[in-house]
């Protein structure tokens, strides 16, 4: 058969539902083949990076590989900043990219760049297909490496000579993969430790969220009653409503979350992984850190774990489990209560209905819109923050924030993925207008896909994290402020439906409208981030010393 048409039958054995991308002259034997799929499905956009994106996020969501295109040249530059965020958060994808022919040249070097070396740093696995006879066994081993703890991007690029070749090669088949399980002698010095403990806590960070670690880790807190915190990746994979829940740690340091870590002698760190900043820092002497994972820990300075619990996480959790005899000497009562002042703390900010709206009072009146299993895509910004330490995550990855790039323009590419993923399911992105500027052409996108979303930009007229950060620093205020378009026409002109937040009282009926009526809704949002330096940087600090 015709390479091409083998290369979709591939994509079609590993189970790919869509290809996301922005296709090119040197893709168009590849489009003809995929325009014959009956279960593959080419999702347009308008931007690379937003398919990029967009495959990251279902792949997030699934745990299958999320497959994107594009050209050669510009359109391969265009994936980069994507590779890197998929690689960085544990996403899998596979990126596909054209290329003239590589056995004879007709356009000397016109638009050719080296595109496999250029994606080998930020990839797990980049290859050149140089014939048509191996394209079933490249295409299998970038998903099983795409796949594998720890998750990541992938790349093949498919020359448009090789793309029309014929061959007699046919896909294989995936294999039935099992993780290994943590060695039992691990597991015993493990439960060891944390019974000698006086106050053991639990930090659950991405690899927990990824490997569906949930039931496992709630049942294991349940027997022993050790409460836990989690890292921005690590939120929702146990209901933070729960009473042992001590916050997230959004802020990098002199939050409550960090006092209840300091407090404590024993560190169970599960699914830790070291693209987040850490959420506490180790020293030479200092507290000991038990590190429950797929893989073993990467030593740096400040993380160098006494205790290696390696293997499957909800298998190793439930072994631990099984042994651990609940200890009567442990004490959580400074954890408590450094939780219940961080509570007291938002409660005092969150009833605050002033007009530009107010970052607490916003996080609350979101929480109180969505439903336990509603997803919530930010983008990245100051608000970030606020959503990480206020907003209560019941379900795992349905608070999709990205700690890890931390890249601008991800939000709404990624609450349109959620959306496919999740039809029955609230999404709604939520932007500064910054991010939201970096990628809004996928509005276009979301209409012509008819995805239930809403889209709530804050709106500050300003790169409003950097902005915070310079005031942090004692810098004046320079460089950071633009004007914006009418976002509610803006919205209009795409086809979706536009709305502007006029006043605090008005916003939560606004939002039940946005969220129960069909369509992409877009809302304009002015925000107040007067006080962002003052609570962020200086009273939080404050109150958390004093507890």
């Amino acid at each position: 058969m015709k390479a091409s048409d083998l290369f979709v039958k591939c994509l079609e054995e590993e189970g790919v539902e869509y290809v996301f991308g922005v296709p090119g002259e040197e893709n168009l034997d590849f489009l003809d083949s995929l325009s014959r799929s009956t279960s593959v499905k080419l999702i347009l956009t308008r931007h690379e990076q937003g398919a990029g994106f967009m495959a990251a996020t279902y792949g997030r969501h699934t745990g299958k590989t999320g497959v994107c295109l594009a050209t050669l040249g510009p359109g391969a530059t265009n994936l980069v900043t994507a590779a890197a965020y998929a690689n960085l958060g544990g996403m899998p994808i596979l990126m596909v990219t054209g290329q003239k022919p590589i056995k004879s040249s007709k356009q000397g070097r016109f638009q050719i760049l080296d595109v496999v070396d250029m994606m080998r740093p930020i990839t797990k696995y980049t290859h050149q297909l140089a014939s048509s006879d191996n394209i079933p066994s490249r295409v299998r081993e970038a998903f099983r490496l795409a796949e594998e703890e720890k998750p990541g991007a992938t790349h093949i690029e498919f020359p448009e000579d090789i793309a029309d070749e014929k061959t007699e090669s046919l896909p294989l088949k995936r294999s039935l993969v099992r993780r290994p399980t943590a060695d039992p002698k691990s597991v015993r010095a493990a439960v060891a430790r944390i019974e000698a403990a006086k106050s053991p806590v639990l930090v659950i960070g991405a690899g927990a969220n990824r490997t569906m670690t949930s039931r496992m880790l709630m049942q294991f807190i349940e027997k022993t009653g050790i409460p836990f915190v989690t890292t921005q990746l690590g939120k929702g994979v146990i209901d933070e409503t729960h009473p042992k829940f001590l916050g997230c740690a959004a802020l990098s340091s002199g939050d409550f979350v960090h006092r209840s870590i300091e407090h404590s002698d024993l560190i169970i760190n599960v699914g830790h992984d070291v693209i987040e900043k850490p959420p506490f820092f180790m020293r030479q002497g200092g507290t000991e850190v038990i590190h429950i994972s797929t893989n073993t820990a990467s030593v740096d300075p400040v993380y160098f774990p006494s205790i290696e619990v390696i293997g499957d996480i909800a298998n190793a959790v439930w072994q631990i489990k099984e042994d651990i005899m609940p200890q009567g000497a442990w004490n959580f009562d400074f954890m408590t209560k450094a939780r219940a002042a961080e509570v007291a703390h938002t409660a005092a900010l969150d009833g605050d209905a002033r007009f530009p709206i107010f970052p607490p009072y916003l996080v609350r009146k979101i929480r109180e819109a969505m439903p336990a299993n509603g997803i919530i895509c930010l983008d990245n910004g100051v608000y970030k923050i606020w959503f990480a330490r206020n907003y209560a995550a019941r379900q795992a990855n349905t608070v999709l924030l990205d700690n890890a790039l931390a890249t601008m323009g991800a939000g709404l590419p990624s609450a349109m993925a959620s959306a496919m993923v999740y039809p029955d399911r609230k999404v709604m992105a939520i932007c500064g207008d910054g991010g939201f500027m970096m990628n809004s052409q996928e509005m276009e996108t979301a209409v012509r896909l008819k995805l239930n979303i809403t889209v709530l930009i804050l709106n500050d007229n300003s790169y409003g994290m950097i902005r915070w950060k310079q005031a942090n620093m004692g810098f004046k205020d320079f460089g950071l402020t633009y004007g914006n378009p009418d976002f509610v026409k803006y919205a209009e002109s795409y086809g979706a439906i536009g709305h502007r937040v006029d006043n605090a009282e008005g916003l939560p009926a606004l939002l039940a409208q946005c969220l129960d009526t069909p369509g992409v809704h877009l809302i304009d949002c002015p925000v107040d981030y007067s006080e962002n330096d003052q609570i962020l940087n200086k009273d939080i600090k404050q109150l958390s010393a004093a507890v």
